[in-house]
C-alpha cells in the first residue's frame, strides 16, 4: 500500500484535496481541532476540558522529571493510580488559576519577567566569564522541555501571574501572636493516661469456624479471592543500543575520520587575554555610548605608547570588576565563551598585540593577547574508541530513524503476527507470562511502562489477537506486542483457597470477641472506676506521643475531659480495642521565646496554606470545575505526593 502511495504521489495529492478541501468548507478549522483525538474528558474547568491525552502526556512529562530529580525513587510511585490522579489534579489546579489570572486581567511586565530570569540560578549558570547569556546552552535548557526560548519565558510570565493571584491570599494572612498562642497551646496540650489493649490476635486460638462458615463467608466475599486478569504475550524491543551492536565501522572509514577531524578532536585552541573595559549599555542614550568610547580611545593611545603597562593601566580604569583587580586578566577561553565582537578580536591577535577599540553590547574593550594555548595533536589510537563510539552512534540514529518506519508500518499492516518484522530487522522476539495490567514487582522496560501496558490489554488486543501498535516507551525506544493467551480475572475455587477463607474469618470473628470484651470492661469500669486494673499512668501529646498509635492518639486528645477522671472506649479496627482513663489535662510547658517564634513562624504558614485552599475551593465553585476520572480509593504516600505537587 506505501508502495503504491509512493508512486503515484500526484493522484494522491489529488484525492486528498478532493477529500480534505470541501470538509473545511463544510466544518472550518475549528471543526477540525474540535474532531482531534483528546481522548476521554477527565476533567472540566469552565467551558474548557481535559482529556485523557493530555493528562497521559502532562504525566508522563512529570513522571521523566521526577525520574531524572530523584533516580533512586521506587518507579511504581510514579505509575501508581494515586499519583497519576495527583497529576490531574495540578492540572486542573493550574487551569483554574489561569482562568483566574485572565478574569482579573492580571499581567507580569516585562521588567518583573527579566528580574525572574536574572534571579534563576539554573540561568544564572548559563552566563560567560564577562556576564553575558550562552544563547547556545539557553536554546539547549528550554528545548529540554519541549520550548523555545520563547514559549519558556511566556511559561514563566503565567507562573509568575498565578503567583501573584495566590499571593493576594497567602501572603496577606494574619495569625497575631496572641491567637497563635492560644492554638498552639490548644494543639499541643498534655493528658495522662492510662491503657489497656485488647489485641485481636489473643483471641484468634478461640475460633474455630465450620466448613458452613467457611462457605458463607467466601460466598458473601467473592471478590476477596479473586485471580487476576493475565496474558501470556510474544513482544519485540527496538531500540537505539540494539541497533548500534548491529553496527561495524571499517579501519579505513575510522582512519579517514581521525585525518578530517584531529584538530577538532585532540582539543580547541585556547587564548588568554586581559581587557580594559568602560561600560556602556547597548540601550544607553548615544552621547552616554559615545562619551565611553571616547574615553576608551584615550586610554588605548596610553597603552599603545607604554604596551607593558597594560596591566596596571586596566587597574586603574577598568570598570570589569570581576577582572581588574587582576590587571584585566581573563584567562584561559576558547571559542564561544566570549560574546561575538570580542571572540573575534581575540582569535584575530597574535601573541602580545594590543587591539583597537572593541564595542560590544556590555562597553567599549580594549584587549591585549597574552598567551595562546594549542593542544597537542593526539594519535589515532588515542582516539579510535572514541571516533569508533562517535560513529557508530550517528549511524545508529540515522539506522533507527529508516528502522522505526519498517518497525511501525509492519506491526500495523500484518497485524496478525510479528515473525516478519523480526526478521526483516533482525530482532528478537521476546515472550512473557502470566502479565497484568499492572507492572509486576521487578519489571523492566516495555513490561514495566504503563503505556505499553495499556495497549496490550486492549480490547482490539484481547479479542481480535492483533499486535499492538508501535509504543514509544523511552527516547529511542519502541515496543510491539500480542497476546497468545489470555486469562480473564476469575473468582477463585474455595477448594484453593480455603487457607486464606480460614484466615479471614478467624481474624474478623477475633475482632468481634475483642472489641466485645473492650466494650464490657468500658462498661464495668465507668460503673465501677475503683475496679478497674490498668498499668501505670503515662503522659501524651501530639509532640509527645510515647509510641501510641495515631487513631488512638487522636481519640485520646479529642476526648471530653469536663468530668475527670474520664474513660473512653476506642476500636482499633482489626487491632482490637482499647479501653484509656484519662487522670489529668495539663498545660503546655513553657517554650522558650526561640522555639515560640519558630512555632508561631510555623502556625503563621498553617494558617496562610489553609486560607489558599480556602481561596482555591471558592476559584473551583466559581469556574465550576468538573472531575470526571474517579479519585483512586487509597490515599497516595505522602513522599509521592509532596513529590508531585
Amino acid at each position: 500500500m506505501f508502495d503504491f502511495v509512493r508512486k503515484h504521489t500526484k493522484i494522491m495529492m489529488f484525492v486528498m484535496f478532493l477529500l480534505i478541501i470541501p470538509s473545511f468548507v463544510l466544518f472550518g478549522i475549528d471543526g477540525y481541532n474540535n474532531m482531534s483525538d483528546k481522548g476521554e474528558v477527565v476533567a472540566r474547568v469552565g467551558g474548557l476540558e481535559i482529556g485523557q491525552a493530555e493528562w497521559d502526556s502532562a504525566h508522563k512529562a512529570e513522571s521523566d522529571r521526577l525520574r531524572a530529580s530523584m533516580p533512586n525513587l521506587d518507579a511504581k510511585l510514579f505509575d501508581s493510580p494515586e499519583a497519576r490522579y495527583a497529576t490531574l489534579e495540578r492540572l486542573v489546579r493550574d487551569r483554574v488559576l489561569t482562568q483566574a489570572v485572565e478574569s482579573i486581567r492580571l499581567m507580569t511586565s516585562d521588567s518583573r519577567l527579566a528580574r525572574e530570569l536574572q534571579e534563576n540560578p539554573t540561568i544564572a549558570a548559563l552566563r560567560r566569564p564577562d556576564g553575558s547569556l550562552d544563547m547556545d546552552r539557553y536554546r539547549q535548557l528550554v528545548s529540554s522541555q519541549g520550548l523555545t526560548p520563547e514559549g519558556f519565558e511566556a511559561r514563566v510570565r503565567q507562573d509568575l501571574s498565578i503567583r501573584q493571584v495566590e499571593a493576594a491570599v497567602t501572603a496577606t494572612g494574619l495569625a497575631p501572636s496572641a491567637i497563635a498562642d492560644m492554638s498552639l497551646n490548644a494543639f499541643f496540650e498534655r493528658r495522662e493516661v492510662q491503657f489497656v489493649n485488647i489485641a485481636s490476635a489473643d483471641f484468634a486460638s478461640k475460633v474455630n469456624p465450620t466448613e458452613a462458615e467457611l462457605d458463607a463467608y467466601y460466598k458473601a466475599n467473592p471478590t476477596q479471592f479473586q485471580a487476576a486478569e493475565q496474558a501470556n504475550i510474544e513482544y519485540l524491543l527496538l531500540d537505539l543500543e540494539g541497533v548500534k551492536k548491529g553496527i561495524t565501522i571499517s579501519e579505513a572509514d575510522l582512519k579517514s575520520y581521525y585525518d578530517q577531524n584531529v584538530a577538532r578532536l585532540s582539543g580547541a585552541e585556547e587564548r588568554r587575554a586581559s581587557h580594559i573595559l568602560i561600560n556602556a549599555a547597548k540601550d544607553a542614550p548615544s552621547a552616554d555610548r559615545q562619551k565611553a568610547q571616547a574615553r576608551a580611545q584615550e586610554l588605548l593611545q596610553m597603552v599603545r605608547k607604554a604596551p607593558d603597562s597594560f596591566g596596571e593601566v586596566a587597574k586603574k580604569n577598568s570598570q570589569d570588576s570581576g577582572s581588574a583587580s587582576n590587571g584585566g586578566d581573563l584567562d584561559f577561553f576558547a571559542k564561544g565563551a566570549m560574546v561575538k565582537p570580542f571572540e573575534e578580536a581575540a582569535f584575530a591577535l597574535k601573541k602580545g598585540d594590543i587591539s583597537d577599540v572593541v564595542e560590544s553590547d556590555f562597553g567599549f574593550h580594549i584587549i591585549k593577547l597574552t598567551d595562546i594555548k594549542v593542544p597537542a595533536q593526539r594519535s589515532f589510537t588515542e582516539l579510535r574508541a572514541g571516533i569508533e563510539a562517535d560513529l557508530k552512534t550517528q549511524q545508529a540514529q540515522r539506522q533507527f530513524a529508516e528502522s522505526a518506519e519498517i518497525f511501525t508500518n509492519g506491526v500495523y499492516e500484518q497485524s496478525d503476527t510479528l515473525k516478519p518484522v523480526a526478521d526483516k530487522l533482525k530482532l528478537e522476539i521476546k515472550v512473557a507470562e502470566k502479565l497484568s495490567r499492572q507492572a509486576l514487582p521487578g519489571a523492566k522496560g516495555a513490561l514495566a511502562n504503563a503505556k505499553f501496558l495499556t495497549a496490550i490489554f486492549s480490547n482490539d488486543a484481547i479479542e481480535k489477537r492483533r499486535n499492538t501498535e508501535a509504543v514509544e516507551i523511552g527516547p529511542n525506544q519502541l515496543a510491539a506486542g500480542r497476546i497468545v493467551k489470555h486469562t480473564p480475572a476469575r473468582t477463585l475455587p474455595l477448594a484453593e483457597v480455603t487457607p486464606a477463607v480460614r484466615e479471614r474469618v478467624v481474624a474478623a470473628r477475633a475482632y468481634d470477641l475483642a472489641k466485645k470484651e473492650g466494650a464490657d470492661k468500658l462498661a464495668a469500669w465507668k460503673a465501677a472506676p475503683d475496679s478497674a486494673a490498668l498499668p501505670a499512668s503515662v503522659e501524651v501529646s501530639r509532640d509527645q506521643t510515647q509510641n501510641i498509635p495515631p487513631a488512638m492518639l487522636k481519640a485520646i486528645l479529642r476526648a471530653e475531659t469536663k468530668a475527670l477522671p474520664h474513660f473512653v472506649g476506642i476500636d482499633l479496627g482489626p487491632q482490637g480495642y482499647a479501653v484509656v482513663r484519662i487522670n489529668k489535662v495539663t498545660a503546655r510547658p513553657a517554650p522558650t521565646e526561640a522555639v515560640a517564634k519558630q512555632d508561631r513562624s510555623q502556625y503563621s504558614q498553617w494558617w496562610s496554606s489553609a486560607e489558599g485552599q480556602a481561596y482555591f475551593a471558592v476559584l473551583k465553585e466559581r469556574f465550576k470545575v468538573e472531575m470526571r476520572a474517579p479519585k483512586p480509593a487509597s490515599a497516595l504516600s505522602e513522599l509521592a505526593t509532596a513529590a508531585l505537587q
